[in-house]
Order: C-alpha cells, then sequence, then structure tokens
C-alpha cells in the first residue's frame, strides 16, 4: 500500500513530509481534505489527528501524525533502502547533533518564521491585510535567531557539517519568508545565506517546488 499523507500541497509541514519522503525514494499519495471543516469532523479527529491538524499519515494501516514524530519514523523505516541519502546518521553522536537541531528549529526559528509568514503569505492569500506590528516583531526575533546560526554554521554548509532532516525542516517556512520579500534577513549573513542556498537547491526540493506550483501562491 502506498504511504498516504493527509494534509494540503501548500502547507509547510506537509512540504517537509513531501520533502523527506522524495530524498529517501518512497512513492507517496497526498490526500488533500476538501474543506478546512472536514480535518474537524468526528471521524478525522478519531482516526487521523486528535487535534484536528494536518499532517496525518498512514503507512499501509498504521497512522501517525505530528510532522516530526512523521518525518522521524520515516527516516528509521526507510533510510538506506531506496536511495543512499542519510537524514539521521546512526552514529549516536551525530544523531544526537541532528536531534539538538531539530530542537533549535522547533524553539528558536519556526516560532517567529511561522508568525512572518502567517501574515506576509497566508493572511493575503485569505483576503486580510497583514498585521505589521506582528512582522516587525518577529522579524525582530527571527535577527536574533539568525545571529546565533551564523555564528554556528562558520565553515559549514549544513547545520550538523552534514546535510540532515534538521536541515529540510527549515526549507518550507524559509522558502516562503524569502518568496515574500524577507530575504535580506539572510542574504545579510554570509554563513546563513550559503546555508540556504545549499538546503534550497536540493534536486528534491526544487521538484516539490514544481510540481506543486509553490510559486503560483505569489502571483
Amino acid at each position: 500500500m502506498t504511504i498516504q499523507v493527509t494534509g494540503y500541497r501548500i502547507s509547510t509541514y506537509c512540504l517537509v513530509l513531501f520533502h523527506v519522503l522524495k530524498e529517501l525514494g518512497i512513492p507517496y499519495e497526498l490526500v488533500q481534505p476538501s474543506n478546512f471543516e472536514d480535518i474537524k469532523t468526528p471521524e478525522y479527529l478519531a482516526t487521523k489527528h486528535p487535534f484536528g491538524k494536518i499532517p496525518s499519515l498512514n503507512d499501509d494501516g498504521f497512522q501517525l501524525y505530528e510532522t516530526r514524530a512523521i518525518a522521524r519514523y520515516l527516516v528509521n523505516k526507510y533510510q538506506g533502502t531506496k536511495t543512499s541519502t542519510v537524514l539521521i546518521p546512526s552514529d549516536a553522536q551525530k544523531a544526537a547533533l541532528v536531534d539538538q537541531f531539530i530542537s533549535v528549529e522547533a524553539s528558536y526559528y519556526t516560532q517567529p518564521i511561522t508568525k512572518i509568514v502567517g501574515q506576509l503569505v497566508f493572511a493575503k492569500r485569505r483576503g486580510n491585510e497583514p498585521d505589521l506590528k506582528i512582522v516587525t516583531e518577529n522579524r525582530e526575533e527571527l535577527e536574533k535567531t539568525l545571529d546565533v546560526y551564523e555564528k554556528l554554521l562558520e565553515g559549514k554548509d549544513y547545520l550538523t557539517g552534514e546535510f540532515s532532516l534538521a536541515d529540510i525542516l527549515h526549507i518550507p517556512y524559509t522558502y516562503y519568508a524569502i518568496s515574500a520579500g524577507e530575504g535580506d534577513l539572510w542574504n545579510k549573513r554570509p554563513n546563513v545565506s550559503r546555508w540556504w542556498k545549499n538546503i534550497s537547491e536540493r534536486e528534491c526540493w526544487k521538484d516539490i517546488v514544481t510540481e506543486y506550483t509553490l510559486t503560483d501562491i505569489f502571483k
């Protein structure tokens, strides 16, 4: 049975899973609910995600929710079976560094960038004016985070030194923020800029941008 991802093609969290699956060489099917009310139904809450969120994964009857948990599961089960790409190393210390940067991403990077993208991309898509106060406040927080990243990335192409799941988790929100006009936050920091170039030019990510016509979001 083909892996099913329930969610939306433009969801940043779904995009993470698409990228992981493509890097691992695993085919999948995207199942898109017809509207947001569908993910709040009793059936969805009971069988897909008890908090009424996306994405949700079905792997031959095994149901799992929460993006980072799903990503780790996919790597643990499928890494090395179809491609040679390593997203979580088998070495305990190297794997710990990946987990460390996943925690950093969730705690310090995604929190402010989520609010920026929420205003500059998704509020606009709903026909609302972005709240620039929220954008400014969270831009300041993201600046602080990126200053730390600039130091952490000194002499490295990737967060742990090698491409990993930690890098993938940063890509969709960063892509949206840069496409919405926030690129200077990354471009003015040489190490951060180099890192972004390396991770955003992965062939699997470029395939996703094309397949799901992500550039159309900004037209």
